[in-house]
């Protein structure tokens, strides 16, 4: 839609919002294939990969209704910005919690699951101080205040990616144990 009406195919693609929806996308999609064919998602990259695409998903409904809730959206179709920010953050954590990993997920996965979006970070300011495009208002210097405010803003960011990452884990780990313990005491 954003394409269709004139944006830049690499701006539309440097939204967090934008990546993040295609990936919570693609393992829903995999999922449900999975699903049908009788299979599940089981092994260590599955896990992890799934993870990722809950917090970043998460991340982004939580983001938008904290910081650019009253942001101008430009061209952005209500029902689209209802469905990147609403809807797929909600799945995703329904997702999650009603379907948990079946296989535990280690501290480390959590950091794992942090790589992305600093590389998405370094990534955004680069680009937005060599063309001027910032894909959120917190990156762009003029608008917070210069690079202090920039470096606050994505500290905050970190932060709240780490807890989220931390939570999204403990989470998976406790229902998966939880729905494990309720299985073997239906078998014995």
């Amino acid at each position: 839609m954003h394409l269709a009406k004139g944006y830049d195919v690499v701006n539309f693609f440097s939204y967090f919002t934008n990546l993040s929806n295609i990936i919570i996308s693609v393992v829903f999609i995999i999922s449900a294939v999975r699903l049908v064919r009788d299979r599940t998602l089981v092994s260590s990259a599955d896990v992890a990969i799934r993870g990722a695409a809950v917090v970043y998903i998460v991340f982004v409904g939580l983001v938008f209704n904290t910081l650019l809730r009253d942001v101008e959206l430009g061209d952005l179709m209500p029902w689209v910005n209802v469905v990147c920010h609403f809807v797929l953050p909600i799945a995703g954590l329904i997702d999650w919690l009603v379907w948990p990993p079946r296989r535990r997920i280690p501290i480390a996965t959590a950091f794992w699951w942090l790589v992305f979006p600093a590389v998405y970070v370094v990534y955004s300011l680069i680009r937005g101080a060599i063309t001027g495009f910032y894909p959120y208002p917190f990156f762009n210097p003029a608008a917070v205040g210069g690079y202090a405010g920039v470096a606050l803003y994505c500290a905050g960011m970190l932060v709240g990616f780490l807890v989220l990452a931390l939570l999204i884990r403990w989470a998976g780990n406790a229902l998966g144990a939880r729905r494990d313990a309720k299985a073997h005491a239906a078998a014995s």
